[in-house]
């Protein structure tokens, strides 16, 4: 099986963002702009370092791409990008502050909502069109959704805003085509440490001195973003996006069960109803991906 490796790496990555709880809620003593900040500063020093030791051909095959362009192309790319950089860092923030002061499993359900989220900004927006089944899906959702909102209306609102901000960056990025990947999440992580740089002396908190402060920074600069952003940017050099976002929802299922079961969050029967429900919406949504996967696999097994 060629695309083995393939369907590992992009589980590796997502079981570790569902993880990802772990290592904020050591530090949740820490306000939510402080842990931004340092991680946002790693993140910056860290992708510019990999990208100037071994990604020096990118850039300047990317810098010689840019020049290329028509004025109206080269105005839209640097507004997608510094689109891009600003709803990043907003999730980022967002997602922080509410797996820290909010919920976990508040912060789980975001990614389970912002597929349907991307879904009818992609409509409204791209014009994309969409199958029955996928408006089937959204209609389960916002089902799912309602029940939320009447078991803890606070919980919804936070996670609407996280999967919202993230929903907005993947869609204004399907229009940012024609360069090297790495080098535009470089280039957002970068100009986001920048435009926080000259906000940290006034709201920055006291230079943190404990070292399990840092420890986790690094952690989550490190093994929560760079090393699952390798991972992708791997998985998509082997099996489409569509399955890779099929595979994202390993990611919020682990965090409720971490909600759950690890940080003992009360969790009533009308929330985890709700949550099979969004979670069935998923699966509706990403059915025709599923049925086409299962049908390969039953003509292999056939033709072996």
């Amino acid at each position: 099986m060629k695309t083995t490796k393939y369907y590992i790496a992009a589980i590796s990555a997502f079981i570790t963002w569902g993880l990802f709880s772990l290592v904020l809620k050591p530090i949740h003593e820490y306000p939510s702009l402080d842990i931004l900040f340092f991680r946002v500063f790693s993140c910056g020093i860290l992708m510019l370092l990999i990208a100037f030791l071994f990604k020096r051909k990118q850039i300047k095959e990317t810098i010689e791409i840019f020049k290329a362009l028509p004025k109206s192309e080269k105005r839209k790319s640097i507004l997608l990008n510094i689109g891009g950089s600003a709803f990043l860092m907003a999730n980022w923030f967002t997602f922080i502050y509410v797996v820290n002061h909010v919920s976990v499993k508040a912060a789980s359900l975001a990614y389970l909502v912002c597929p349907i989220l991307t879904t009818l900004l992609a409509y409204f927006i791209l014009k994309e069109k969409l199958l029955k089944t996928q408006w089937l899906s959204v209609g389960l959702s916002i089902s799912g959704c309602m029940l939320l909102s009447y078991s803890d209306i606070m919980d919804m609102f936070f996670s609407v805003i996280i999967g919202l901000t993230y929903a907005a960056y993947l869609v204004s990025q399907r229009a940012n085509k024609g360069f090297d990947k790495f080098i535009v999440l470089t280039f957002h992580i970068t100009l986001a440490a920048l435009c926080l740089l000259p906000f940290y002396p006034s709201y920055g908190g006291p230079v943190p001195t404990e070292f399990k402060f840092y420890f986790c920074i690094e952690t989550i600069a490190i093994l929560f973003t760079i090393v699952p952003l390798f991972l992708n940017l791997y998985v998509l050099s082997g099996i489409n996006s569509s399955t890779v976002g099929m595979l994202l929802n390993i990611n919020p299922m682990i965090a409720f069960g971490l909600a759950a079961f690890v940080f003992k969050e009360n969790i009533s029967p009308l929330q985890i109803t709700a949550y099979g429900i969004i979670f069935a919406a998923v699966l509706v949504f990403n059915s025709h991906h599923i049925f086409a996967m299962k049908q390969k696999m039953t003509s292999i097994s056939k033709g072996s």
